[in-house]
C-alpha cells in the first residue's frame, strides 16, 4: 500500500508541474514549430544563397561567382544537375539586370520564378548543356513617351490638390507592365474627366516606397507583384487612405473599380428586352429623359457615363441593353436601332427617338448630354424653374436686364389628356420657332410677337405635373377657376376627370429693386398672405388663362395678344410670395453618401485590412524569437513563484512526519505531543521547586 501511495503521490506532483509549466511549454512548442516549419516555407533561399553570395551583392559580385561555378563546370571537376544549373542560371541573369535585381533588392518582386519550375520539369534527367540560354527575356527599354510619369517632387502638389487619382507602378523592363500598357491606356482614356492619371516607375524609389505596401518590418513590397494599381480618393492627403486595387487587370475590373469604389460613382443596370419597359421606363418616371446604351461586349458603363448618370440624375435616367443579333429587327420597329455601340434618347411620349451610333468619348457625350437633358417640352419643376426663367426669384433666360418675360405653362396630372395637349403644345413651340426662323431675317415687324419673344428667351414652354406641384397649380389657377373644377387640374386624382389647362405668367421686374428678397412692412391681406409671411418675390407676376380650343393657331394668336398687352400696357399683377416647387425625386444613397459609405475607413475596407494584417503577421521573421522569449520568461515567472511559495509553506508549518517511520514511533511521537500541548491540571507531577502550604484546620485531627 505504500508504494502504491508513493507512485499516485509522484503522479499527482508530475501533474500539477505539467500543469503550471502549460504556459510555457505550448510557447516553446509554437517557437520550434515556427522557425522549423513556418520560417522555412516563408522565406526560401535567396538567388544569392544559390550563388553562394552575401546578400545585395553587386553586380561585379554576383558576375564573378557565376564565374567561379560556370569555370568549375567547364573543368569538369563539377557536373551540375539540369535543376541545379536552372537555379544558378536563373539567378545569374536576374540578379545581373539592374532592374530587376533593383527591383528584388528593395521591393522583393520576382515575376518570372515560374520560369525556374517550368525548365526544370522540362530537361528533368537530362544533362544541364542542353537547356537552351538565356533563360529570361527582357522586355524593351524604351521610355513611353505618352506615358503621365510622376516624380516625387509632384507628389507633394498632388496632395495638396486633393483631387482623385489613380497610380500604376510600374518597371521598364517588365514584362507584365510591357504588356498591360495597351490596357492602361484604355483605362486612361476612359477616366479622361473623371480622375487624374499618372505613371510611377520603381526606379524612383522613394515614391515607389511610399506607395507600396508595408510588411511588418518595415520593407515595401507589391502583394500582387507589377504592375500595382493604387488610387488616391478625393481629399486623401495620406498613405493611411490609399485603396489598392486587387483585382483582374482588365478594363472592363479596373474602371468599375474606380468608378464605384474610389469615385463613388452609380452603376447603370443591364435590362431585357422583356424587363425594359416595366424595370426601366415605367418606374423612372415621366419627367426624365430615358437614355439607353446598346453595348455589344457586355462591359459596364464607362466612368464619364456614370459620372453623367451622377450629374445628371435629376434630368435623366440611364440604362444598357446588349445587343444581340436575333434582336434587331425588335429594337429597329421599336426604337430605330440599327446595330450597336448606339445611344437612344427617349424623351416626350410620342416623340421620335433620337439615336447617335458608334463609340463615343466623354467631351463628346457631355456635350450631347447638356442638349438632350430636357424633354421636348421641359416640365417645371423645382430643379429646372430658374433655369426655364419661370421663377419670379429669378431672371429670364434673356439675362438679368429684361425686365419683362414670359412662360406659358400647361398643368395637369400624368395622363393620356395631358399627353395629348403635351403634344399639342410641342406643335405650337416648334410652329414659332420655325416662323421666327425663316421670317426674323425678312421682316421682323411681321412676326408674330410670340415668336419674338420665343426667339430672344422672353418666352418658355413647359408642363407642370398638377398632382405633384399642387401648390403652384392652386396658387396659378384657383382665381379664375372655380373651386370644383380646379380639382380636375390640381392636385391628388378624385375620379376619372383629368382638365389639363394652359395658362401664361408674366413676370415683370422692378429694375430700381437691386435686392433678391424684398420685405414690404404691411399688414397681411388674406390668410394666403399670413402663411406666406412678410417675403415677396423680386418679381410681380399676372397669370391668364386659355379657355380656347387646342387649335395651333388659336393658342399662338392668344399667346400673342398676352405678349403684345404685357410689353405695352401696364396691366395688373401681384406681389404675393408664390409657393415654391417640390422636389419630384428623391436623393439617391449614392449621391448623399457614397463617399462615406464607400470610402478607405468603411467598415468593409478595414476588415479586409485586418485580416491582411494578421496575415502578414504570420510571416514575420522575429515571430520565432518573441514566441522564444516569451516561453523562457513565462517559464522563469513560473519557476520563481513556485519556489517562493514553497519556501513559505515550509517555514510556517511544522515539519511533517517521514513515510518511512514505524507506526509505533508516530503514535508515541503523537501521545507525547498531545501531552505538551495541554495546559496544567491536579494529575500533573508536582514541581520541583513547590511547596505546599500548611493549612490550620485539618480534618485529619
Amino acid at each position: 500500500m505504500a508504494r502504491v501511495s508513493s507512485g499516485s503521490a509522484a503522479r499527482s506532483t508530475m501533474a500539477s508541474k505539467i500543469k503550471a509549466y502549460s504556459l510555457p511549454l505550448v510557447l516553446f512548442a509554437a517557437a520550434m514549430f515556427y522557425q522549423l516549419f513556418v520560417i522555412s516555407k516563408s522565406f526560401p533561399p535567396t538567388h544569392y544563397d544559390v550563388l553562394g553570395i552575401a546578400w545585395y551583392s553587386s553586380i561585379e559580385e554576383v558576375e564573378e561567382a557565376y564565374e567561379k561555378l560556370s569555370s568549375k563546370w567547364n573543368s569538369g571537376k563539377e557536373i551540375p544537375s539540369a535543376t541545379d544549373f536552372v537555379k544558378v542560371r536563373y539567378a545569374y541573369e536576374l540578379l545581373s539586370n539592374p532592374s530587376w535585381k533593383r527591383n528584388y533588392d528593395i521591393f522583393g518582386i520576382d515575376e518570372q520564378l515560374h520560369v525556374v519550375e517550368k525548365f526544370k520539369g522540362q530537361y528533368a534527367g537530362e544533362s544541364y548543356s542542353k537547356v537552351e540560354l538565356p533563360l529570361l527575356d527582357a522586355a524593351p527599354e524604351t521610355e513611353d513617351l505618352t506615358l503621365n510619369v510622376i516624380a516625387s517632387k509632384d507628389f507633394q502638389s498632388i496632395l495638396q490638390n486633393a483631387d482623385p487619382w489613380l497610380f500604376q507602378l510600374f518597371s521598364f523592363g517588365s514584362k507584365r507592365c510591357a504588356q498591360f500598357s495597351v490596357v492602361w491606356k484604355r483605362i486612361v482614356a476612359l477616366l479622361d474627366g473623371v480622375a487624374n492619371t499618372g505613371v510611377v516607375e520603381l526606379g524612383d524609389v522613394q515614391l515607389a516606397a511610399y506607395l507600396a505596401e508595408k510588411k511588418p518590418t518595415g520593407q515595401p513590397f507589391f502583394r500582387n507583384g507589377l504592375p500595382s494599381l493604387v488610387a488616391l480618393p478625393q481629399g486623401c492627403k495620406t498613405a493611411d487612405c490609399l485603396i489598392r486595387f486587387e483585382g483582374e487587370l482588365s478594363v472592363d475590373a479596373v474602371t468599375d473599380w474606380v468608378a464605384t469604389t474610389v469615385l463613388g460613382l452609380p452603376r447603370i443596370l443591364y435590362y431585357t428586352r422583356d424587363t425594359l419597359v416595366p424595370n426601366f421606363l415605367v418606374k423612372s418616371g415621366p419627367h426624365k429623359v430615358k437614355v439607353i446604351f446598346f453595348s455589344k461586349t457586355g462591359e459596364r458603363a464607362a466612368p464619364f457615363v456614370r459620372q453623367a448618370a451622377k450629374n445628371y440624375w435629376a434630368y435623366a435616367s440611364f440604362a444598357f441593353i446588349l445587343w444581340r443579333e436575333e434582336e434587331s429587327s425588335f429594337w429597329w420597329n421599336s426604337l430605330e436601332v440599327e446595330s450597336a455601340p448606339a445611344i437612344v434618347f427617349l424623351k416626350d411620349p410620342g416623340v421620335k427617338p433620337i439615336v447617335h451610333h458608334g463609340l463615343v468619348n466623354s467631351s463628346w457625350f457631355s456635350n450631347i448630354m447638356e442638349q438632350n437633358k430636357q424633354q421636348e417640352l421641359p416640365q417645371l419643376r423645382s430643379v429646372t424653374s430658374m433655369e426655364l426663367g419661370c421663377d419670379a426669384r429669378g431672371y429670364s433666360r434673356a439675362g438679368v436686364d429684361t425686365t419683362t418675360w414670359y412662360c406659358a405653362i400647361l398643368a395637369g396630372r400624368p395622363g393620356t389628356e395631358l399627353d395629348k395637349m403635351r403634344e399639342t403644345m410641342r406643335r405650337v413651340q416648334k410652329l414659332l420657332s420655325n416662323d421666327s426662323e425663316s421670317k426674323a431675317a425678312d421682316k421682323e415687324e411681321s412676326v408674330s410677337p410670340a415668336a419674338v419673344a420665343l426667339t430672344t428667351k422672353r418666352l418658355t414652354f413647359a408642363w407642370l405635373d398638377g398632382e405633384a406641384q399642387k401648390g403652384l397649380c392652386f396658387f396659378c389657377l384657383h382665381s379664375d377657376v372655380s373651386a370644383e373644377t380646379v380639382y380636375e387640374t390640381c392636385g391628388p386624382r378624385r375620379d376619372l376627370t383629368d382638365v389639363p389647362r394652359l395658362f401664361i405668367v408674366r413676370y415683370k421686374r422692378n429694375s430700381t429693386e437691386d435686392d433678391m428678397t424684398v420685405e414690404v412692412e404691411k399688414r397681411p391681406q388674406s390668410i394666403w398672405d399670413t402663411f406666406q409671411g412678410k417675403e415677396l418675390d423680386p418679381a410681380s407676376q399676372l397669370v391668364a388663362r386659355y379657355n380656347g380650343s387646342s387649335e395651333v393657331l388659336q393658342i399662338i394668336e392668344w399667346i400673342s395678344g398676352i405678349i403684345r398687352d404685357g410689353d405695352s400696357r401696364d396691366l395688373p399683377s401681384f406681389r404675393t410670395k408664390s409657393p415654391e416647387l417640390v422636389p419630384e425625386d428623391s436623393e439617391p444613397i449614392w449621391f448623399k453618401g457614397a463617399q462615406q459609405v464607400l470610402s478607405p475607413n468603411s467598415m468593409k475596407l478595414r476588415i479586409r485590412g485586418i485580416i491582411r494584417g494578421i496575415n502578414d503577421r504570420l510571416g514575420d521573421p522575429r515571430n520565432g524569437p518573441y514566441l522564444l522569449l516569451g516561453a523562457l520568461m513565462s517559464f522563469g515567472a513560473i519557476w520563481l513563484r513556485r519556489s517562493q511559495q514553497t519556501h513559505s509553506s515550509q517555514s510556517n508549518q511544522p515539519s511533517q512526519p517521514r513515510e518511512d517511520e514505524s507506526r509505533p514511533q508516530k503514535r508515541e511521537r503523537t501521545r507525547v505531543a498531545s501531552r505538551n500541548d495541554q495546559g496544567p491540571s491536579m494529575t500533573d507531577v508536582e514541581p520541583k521547586d513547590a511547596c505546599q502550604a500548611q493549612l490550620s484546620d485539618s480534618d485529619s485531627d
